[in-house]
């Protein structure tokens, strides 16, 4: 009867628990749902904020198209819910924090907060540094490429399909956001002992080839772009091991 006794003490707080993830789940999705209608209605707006470079490096002649006659309607979706991810994101991590929260020890409260506040801040500064620097010098890459008007009166210009401008910028914000998130990862595998700052001393050249590898990977053909993702990335990986080297100071003491 105790053991039987012991096992009901024992569903009653997980049962609690699935109750709890359930209605933080079921208020993220509600979040997100508002969140998309919002970037919906929204939608052209959004979208002529992102051709904010290809506008200021065509001047008054730039132009897009679309092909088919549910292309733009299927990119104002595509706006839409890449919107509310990212609006929601900071959201979901303070959810995510929340529920967790009640189970860690205060001092891993402390510890672990940051990383719920720097995942998403770090995510927005990559797309910042995309929409700001990355795309406008990539576009002056592209466009110096058209040819006009040669002496056979022959031309060649650049005339994109919003849908392939809009899968280049998300693109570019997906790798960008994730690649900044490497100062979280290799914090987060310093605490738990899997990386030392030694360690990634030593594997400084590496990370180098395969930061370049990673960004080759990632960004469009050009050297602009896996440039521009390659050289931020490496100073947050130096930025990572002061901060792996303050963690071990911080466990020696």
């Amino acid at each position: 009867k105790m053991a039987e006794k012991t096992v009901e003490d024992s569903k009653a707080p997980l049962i609690d628990h699935f109750i709890e993830l359930r209605n933080r789940l079921i208020r993220s999705v509600g979040i997100l749902g508002f969140a998309f209608f919002i970037s919906f209605i929204f939608s052209n707006q959004v979208y002529l904020f992102l051709v904010e470079p290809f506008i200021s490096e065509m001047g008054n002649n730039s132009e897009m198209i679309f092909t088919a006659p549910q292309e733009f309607l299927i990119v104002k979706l595509k706006i839409g819910l890449f919107g509310a991810l990212l609006v929601c994101l900071p959201y979901l991590a303070i959810e995510m924090y929340s529920f967790i929260a009640p189970g860690l020890y205060k001092e891993e409260k402390v510890a672990m907060a940051p990383y719920f506040f720097a995942t998403p801040l770090l995510f927005m500064i990559g797309g910042l540094l995309v929409h700001y620097i990355i795309m406008p010098l990539a576009l002056k890459f592209f466009i110096s490429m058209q040819i006009i008007n040669d002496n056979d009166g022959f031309s060649v210009t650049l005339l994109p399909k919003v849908s392939e401008y809009l899968n280049l910028v998300t693109s570019l914000i997906i790798a960008f956001g994730l690649c900044f998130q490497l100062p979280v990862l290799l914090s987060l595998l310093a605490r738990v002992g899997f990386v030392t700052s030694e360690q990634l001393r030593n594997g400084r050249k590496y990370t180098i080839v395969l930061v370049f590898l990673i960004a080759a990977f990632l960004t469009p053909p050009d050297l602009i772009s896996q440039i521009g993702l390659a050289l931020p990335t490496l100073i947050l990986y130096e930025i990572s091991i002061l901060i792996v080297s303050s963690i071990e100071k911080k466990k020696d003491e």
